[in-house]
């Protein structure tokens, strides 16, 4: 068997901090271009403009069922002391205009009826029981501003206003297999990884492509690369990078998922990633998302919940780790480091980062724990 030459391997010279990755981003990687969406394709997009609505409720509306009365003329009413409603109350239903001379709507069971007679056995304040116009939305104030991510909330409640599209900055990312193989580990990172894309705003472009056709072709904003990021025999999608644009990076100092690679083809920023799960999974919460953020000029919206650490976990100064953790009770458990296996994975409920400054955190420290994608 022919003896692999030397300087064909793939080999890692130093780890590159992950501060300078993300200075990378800032300084070489552009927004992508906006454009105009329907909402049912907008859900986890970055708004690229303010979303505005018109004003809704255009008149004041009822917010119950009951009578729309002025409550002036009901000032006095109580119990022993009935007053007969004018000539401009009437019977409401939830969502109705209020008549013109009313001001507020009193329920059911504070109008008596005796006969053709109804009479209010309550006083109420005006507004009670009423949106007033513009209760919902007005033209100043918008729903969501440009650089804030859509929920599906937001989408609720715009279609709710009468917001059919908005202007979104999507960008398409082609996630690409590094060698003609698939496996089980590089499928299921597939899966995790077009799922996160896709809940992170992004397009991902189908069907799934190998390394060398996405970097040759120019239909994406970026590109992910799946495997082959290593020393390994069959591991060339660094030089693959290589060929075709330029490498800013290989190895870079987080954990697991310290083989990823950075560079750009041209302009486009390819991101290349472990082809083992729970490296690439680390790979995208330290770095992916923010790339896929710096493209569509949002940020990342962590809620992270604050647990105290069981025991102690330690680490390497200088590399920024994930560790698994299970939750209880308002304790976080560390599950494992360096290598999550996949029981580790399933059995724990978000993940805590030692930020690479620091050598580890000692038991009892509040740790912040956010949940898994």
């Amino acid at each position: 068997m022919k003896a692999m030459a030397a300087d064909s391997i793939q080999r890692i010279a130093r780890l590159t901090p992950l501060e300078a990755i993300f200075a990378l981003f800032h300084s070489r990687v552009a927004m992508v271009p906006p454009r105009r969406a329907p909402l049912a394709q907008a859900r986890g997009a970055v708004l690229a403009e303010d979303a505005h609505a018109a004003e809704r409720p255009p008149r004041a509306i009822a917010l119950r069922d009951g009578f729309a009365v002025a409550a002036g003329d009901i000032a006095d009413a109580g119990p022993y002391a009935p007053v007969p409603l004018t000539l401009t109350a009437r019977r409401i239903d939830t969502g109705e205009a209020l008549p013109n001379g009313t001001d507020s709507v009193a329920p059911l069971d504070a109008i008596a009826l005796r006969g053709n007679r109804a009479e209010a056995v309550a006083a109420f304040a005006p507004g009670e029981g009423v949106l007033p116009p513009g209760g919902d939305t007005t033209p100043v104030a918008a729903l969501r501003c440009a650089g804030e991510r859509l929920r599906a909330l937001d989408l609720a409640v715009m279609a709710a206003a009468g917001i059919a599209e908005v202007t979104i900055r999507s960008p398409r990312i082609a996630l690409a297999y590094a060698g003609a193989a698939k496996t089980p580990w590089l499928d299921a990172v597939y899966m995790t990884l077009a799922r996160c894309a896709s809940e992170a705003g992004c397009v991902v472009r189908e069907p799934p492509c190998t390394l060398a056709q996405a970097l040759s072709a120019g239909l994406c904003d970026a590109v992910i690369g799946i495997g082959g990021t290593g020393s390994g025999r069959r591991d060339d999608a660094v030089q693959e990078l290589a060929r075709r644009g330029r490498v800013e990076a290989h190895g870079i100092a987080i954990a697991p998922g310290e083989t990823a690679a950075f560079g750009f083809v041209g302009e486009r920023p390819v991101l290349l990633v472990p082809g083992r799960l729970d490296a690439a999974l680390a790979v995208w919460l330290l770095l992916g998302r923010q790339l896929a953020a710096r493209l569509a000029g949002g940020g990342i919206d962590d809620m992270p919940v604050a647990a105290t650490l069981r025991r102690k976990v330690t680490s390497t100064i200088g590399i920024a780790e994930l560790i698994a953790v299970r939750c209880s009770d308002g304790v976080a458990e560390p599950l494992g480091s360096g290598y999550l296996s996949l029981t580790a994975l399933t059995r724990s409920d978000g993940w805590i980062v030692v930020p690479p400054e620091s050598e580890g955190f000692a038991a009892g420290n509040q740790v912040a724990v956010n949940r898994w994608p």
